[in-house]
């Protein structure tokens, strides 16, 4: 299974909702960084991705988005094989 990766906050629902959906396909570790806790790695996350907002999620090495870009890909079908990657 490919590595998961995602920028979130503590209080995020749209990160539960991510992380909800990723464990529904089987993923079993994702390693999350909590941007609420280390202003630094907010930068490196808006320097990376171009975004401000969280989620932010990584499979393998592809920028998959937020939520609704997660949502959206899985409804695509797209989902399954990047993970399985």
């Amino acid at each position: 299974m490919a590595r998961v990766f995602m920028y979130a906050t503590g209080v995020c629902p749209y990160c539960v909702m991510a992380e909800r959906l990723l464990r529904a396909k089987g993923v079993t570790d994702i390693e999350k960084v909590r941007v609420d806790l280390d202003p630094a790695r907010r930068e490196e996350m808006m320097a990376r991705t171009g975004r401000r907002t969280v989620p932010q999620i990584y499979i393998g090495e592809r920028h998959v988005g937020g939520f609704d870009d997660l949502s959206a890909l899985d409804r695509q079908g797209g989902l399954d094989p990047l993970l399985a990657a």
